[in-house]
C-alpha cells in the first residue's frame, strides 16, 4: 500500500443556482499518511462533509485531483470503494434486522459466500464487543452499539487495514458511548488502518488525531499535530467572568476569547502568580467589575475560536504535508 493515503490539491467545490453560487471549498489540499487519524475541524459549514464526499466517491470536485490508497477519486472510483469504508453521522444499519443479520448481509451483497458471510460476521461481532448482542434486533440496541455495528459493517467487504472515512460518528451519543466509540477508532488506527475524522467536539479531535486541519471558509486555517496548533495561542488564558455588561464592553478589545451570553472574557497571560494578580489590579483596581476568574492552559477550543474567528485569514498551507 502507498505511504501516502491520501492526498489531495487545490479541491473547489460550489453549490446553488448559476447566479447565486456559494463556494463550499476553496482550493484546499491534504496530504495523509498511511496509519493513524487525521481530524478535520471547522464551523458548520466550513466545508467538512463536502470534503468527505469527494475523498469517498459519493461527489465530484469542481475543480482539483484526489488520490485515496494510490487512486484517482474520479478515473478509478470503483478500486477507491473497494479501499475505503464510509461512516456517517448516522448510523446506516437495519432495525429490523439483528445485529448478526446485518453482517450477514453486508457480506453476501460485496460477494462473499453464504458460510464465509457467517464466518465475517462472527469475527466482526467480536471484535466490536457485540457478540452477545448479535442475536438482538438492532432496534433494541443503544446508540453507541449502533455506530460499532455501522463501523462493522463498513469492515465486512473493505480490505484492512484500509481507509475509514467517519464524518462526525459521535453525533447525538452520551459521554461513556462516546469514549467505547474513540477506542474503537484507537483500534482500527493501531491496526495500520488510516482514519479521517470530521467532528465538532474538540476535546475528540484532541483525544484521537496525530494531526489536525482546521477547516474555515472553504481553506485550510491551519494544520499540524494538536500540540502544535495549541502554540499558535497564548500559553495561558485568564477567564473573567464580569459583573455589568459594561465593564464587558471595555475589555472586550484586549480579549483573545468572547462569550457575551456569560459576560466571560479571555485574556492571555504567562500563567503566573504576579501577573495573574497584576492583571487583576490592573483591569479591575476597584474590584467591583470581576466577578469570578479561572485561570487555564491553551485547549484546541482556544486555537478553534480564534482561527475561526470572523475576521480570520485562512493560512497559505493548504499543500503542506498531513504526516499522521
Amino acid at each position: 500500500m502507498p505511504d501516502v493515503m491520501i492526498e489531495a490539491h487545490g479541491l473547489t467545490k460550489s453549490y446553488g443556482r448559476p447566479s447565486a453560487r456559494v463556494r463550499v471549498l476553496d482550493g484546499i489540499g491534504l496530504r495523509v499518511a498511511r496509519a493513524g487519524v487525521f481530524a478535520l475541524l471547522g464551523p458548520n459549514g466550513a466545508g467538512k462533509t463536502t470534503t468527505v464526499r469527494i475523498l469517498a466517491t459519493l461527489t465530484t470536485a469542481d475543480a482539483g485531483t484526489a488520490r485515496v490508497a494510490g487512486y484517482d477519486v474520479v478515473a478509478d472510483r470503483r478500486r477507491v470503494r473497494r479501499a475505503i469504508s464510509l461512516t456517517g453521522q448516522f448510523a446506516a444499519v437495519d432495525e429490523t434486522l439483528t445485529g448478526e443479520e446485518n453482517l450477514r448481509m453486508m457480506a453476501r451483497l460485496t460477494g462473499h459466500s453464504r458460510a464465509r458471510s457467517r464466518q465475517r460476521a462472527e469475527e466482526l461481532l467480536e471484535r466490536f464487543g457485540l457478540t452477545d448482542a448479535a442475536r438482538r434486533l438492532v432496534r433494541t440496541y443503544s446508540g453507541g452499539m449502533r455506530r460499532r455495528l455501522d463501523l462493522a459493517a463498513g469492515l465486512v467487504g473493505s480490505p484492512e487495514p484500509g481507509v475509514f472515512f467517519l464524518d462526525e460518528p459521535t453525533t447525538g451519543l452520551d459521554p461513556r458511548s462516546r469514549r467505547e466509540l474513540w477506542q474503537v477508532v484507537r483500534d482500527l488506527a493501531g491496526r495500520g488502518a488510516t482514519v479521517l475524522l470530521t467532528t465538532q467536539y474538540l476535546e475528540e479531535a484532541d483525544q484521537l488525531a496525530d494531526r489536525i486541519a482546521v477547516l474555515n471558509k472553504g481553506r485550510i486555517a491551519a494544520e499540524g499535530t494538536p500540540e502544535q496548533l495549541k502554540s499558535r495561542v497564548p500559553g495561558h488564558r485568564l477567564d473573567l467572568v464580569l459583573t455589568t455588561r459594561e465593564a464587558y464592553l471595555r475589555l472586550a478589545a484586549r480579549a483573545v476569547h468572547h462569550s457575551p451570553g456569560s459576560l466571560t472574557l479571555g485574556l492571555p497571560t504567562d500563567g503566573t502568580a504576579a501577573q495573574t494578580r497584576a492583571l487583576l489590579d490592573e483591569i479591575d483596581p476597584q474590584r467591583t467589575d470581576v466577578d469570578r476568574f479561572s485561570l487555564h492552559s491553551a485547549t484546541l477550543d482556544d486555537v478553534f475560536l480564534t482561527l475561526t474567528a470572523e475576521n480570520a485569514e485562512p493560512a497559505d498551507t493548504a499543500e503542506a504535508p498531513a504526516r499522521v
